[in-house]
C-alpha cells in the first residue's frame, strides 16, 4: 500500500480484467478503503464518484468478482485488478463494459496466425457471462461440464476417423471442432490457453 500513489482526491484508477480471457471489464475508482476491503474480502469494491460512497461489485445484482491478483504500475498510480466474474460487469448486462466499437476488430488476422484462438477465447468468455438465447455456446454452460466433456471425447473420436481415412478436409474441420469445445471446457473450469501454453514453454526448456 505504501508504494501507490492515490491522487489528490485518495482516488486511484482500478483496471478490471478477466483473470481467465484477459478481457478488460471495467474501469473504476478505488480509494484506500476500498482497497483495503477489496484485499479483506477478495471480491471488488470501489469508490463512487458520483454518490460519493463505497461500492460492493455484485451487492444488488449478484454479479460480484473473485480478485485473483492485483497489481500496480510502474508510477504506483494505478492499478490491475484480475478477478474471476459470477457475472456480467456491466450494469447493461454485458459481459464486459467495452462492448461498443469506436474502431473495430480487423477481419484480417493473417498476421498473426493465433490471433483467432484469442478472440474465440473472449467470445466463450462472454458467451458464459451473458447467456444469450439461441447460442450453441449458451446451451453448452448450461448443460454444465457432463454434455462439455462429452461433446470433446466425440469430436476427438471424430479426428480418429477422419485421420484414418485419410480426408484431410473432413479432419480440418472436426480439428476446429475439438478446439472449440476444448476452449469451452477450459472456460468452465476456469483455465486459460495461457496455463496451457506455459505447461508446453516448461517442457521445451526443460
Amino acid at each position: 500500500m505504501k508504494d501507490l500513489k492515490f491522487d489528490e482526491k485518495g482516488l486511484i484508477p482500478a483496471v478490471v480484467q478477466d483473470a481467465v480471457s484477459k478481457e478488460v471489464l471495467t474501469v473504476a475508482y478505488m480509494n484506500e478503503e476500498s482497497l483495503n476491503k477489496t484485499l479483506e474480502t477478495r471480491e471488488t469494491w470501489f469508490y463512487s464518484r458520483s454518490r460519493k460512497q463505497l461500492w460492493h461489485k455484485g451487492e444488488t445484482s449478484g454479479n460480484i468478482q473473485i480478485v485473483k491478483e492485483i497489481r500496480y504500475d510502474c508510477d504506483g498510480d494505478a492499478l490491475v485488478v484480475l478477478v474471476e466474474p459470477k457475472g456480467p460487469a456491466c450494469h447493461k448486462g454485458e459481459y464486459s463494459c467495452f462492448h461498443q466499437e469506436l474502431l473495430g476488430k480487423s477481419k484480417n488476422v493473417a498476421h498473426n496466425r493465433f490471433a483467432i484462438m484469442n478472440i474465440l477465447e473472449e467470445v466463450i468468455a462472454k458467451r458464459e457471462m451473458e447467456r444469450p438465447e439461441g447460442s450453441y455456446t449458451t446451451y453448452l454452460f448450461d448443460k454444465g461440464i457432463d454434455k462439455i466433456l462429452k461433446k470433446v471425447g466425440e469430436e476427438a473420436a471424430e479426428i480418429i476417423i477422419a485421420a484414418k481415412n485419410e480426408n484431410h478436409e473432413e479432419l480440418k474441420w472436426e480439428v476446429a471442432d475439438f478446439l472449440f469445445h476444448l476452449m469451452v471446457l477450459l472456460r468452465e473450469q476456469k483455465l486459460s490457453l495461457d496455463d496451457v501454453l506455459q505447461v508446453l514453454e516448461e517442457r521445451h526448456n526443460k
